[in-house]
């Protein structure tokens, strides 16, 4: 069985958000524009309030897909359609932007720390101005799989028979978060043509040869399997893959489409107040 072997490394850039929010940005960078099917990584991950209590308020999104995993801190979601959800520790939400959502993330605490990820799936292009969904998952609804070496949270995809509550029919995302115990192994089956990356967020750790440390996204090659080491630390890390889209990514900011006309005509739509065309619907695992 092939193991993956890693093609590139991109170390975070430090960049501002929302309103004046540090985030740390790999994919989405000059490093790397895009892995189809995934458009952007984000890591939030500070104790100091100053660089989070301002939050991301209302701001448009269409295109594609949001998926944001809490590690520890408290947001809270709202849209201009009345929609409202609870992001807290260990939880998720899938947000399918479709045709149109403008929505807020505002933080829920004043002090402590914030951790977690927002990453950015593309969608279809029949899919793409279909009626935006929420997905909220809270942290009980997703398993973990435990051993003497390692812990798993089965967050999207499978894993050992163990399947995650959050779903892409389009894409058969995965979203696994490994902690692994110092020098030793995790070894994970992939579809062999489907796009996948590891981010490294604590410690250290080598896949092959190659090592990645803290803060760094690893796109991975083609292969059957991948097969990580953790370093004399421990590590803990994100494993994403997805199946490739294979259409043309036009971005522009919250809009991701096909072509520069599609673009337009959602700048236009923002503009003009008619970006929102459906009402989103939300499901609670």
């Amino acid at each position: 069985m092939s193991n993956r072997k890693i093609t590139q490394i991109i170390s975070a850039q430090e960049v501002t958000e929302g309103a004046g929010v540090s985030v740390f940005r790999s994919i989405g960078t000059r490093a790397r524009r895009n892995l189809d099917p995934f458009v952007m990584l984000d890591q939030f991950s500070t104790d100091n309030p100053d660089d989070y209590i301002a939050g991301f308020p209302d701001h448009p999104h269409r295109g594609f897909n949001t998926f944001t995993y809490m590690i520890d801190g408290h947001m809270r979601h709202g849209d201009s359609m009345g929609n409202r959800g609870d992001l807290g520790p260990g939880g998720a939400q899938w947000m399918k932007a479709g045709s149109g959502v403008i929505h807020s993330e505002m933080p829920q605490q004043e002090s402590g720390r914030m951790r977690g990820f927002q990453l950015w799936i593309n969608l279809p292009a029949d899919q793409k101005m279909t009626a935006p969904e929420y997905q909220d998952v809270p942290p009980e609804a997703i398993a973990e799989v435990k051993n003497e070496i390692s812990r798993v949270r089965v967050v999207a995809g499978a894993f050992n028979g163990i399947r995650g509550p959050v779903t892409d029919p389009n894409t058969g995302f995965q979203f696994l978060d490994v902690t692994l115990s110092a020098d030793n192994d995790f070894v994970h089956r992939l579809a062999r043509n489907d796009s996948a990356f590891l981010y490294l967020f604590e410690g250290s750790a080598s896949v092959g040869d190659t090592e990645v440390k803290e803060q760094q996204l690893a796109v991975l090659g083609e292969g059957e399997q991948v097969s990580v080491t953790a370093d004399g630390n421990g590590a803990r890390f994100l494993l994403v893959a997805g199946r490739v889209i294979g259409e043309p990514i036009v971005q522009y900011g919250p809009f991701v489409m096909n072509t520069r006309e599609e673009i337009e005509q959602a700048l236009a739509d923002y503009r003009d107040g008619k970006l929102v065309q459906m009402r989103a619907n939300m499901i609670v695992r």
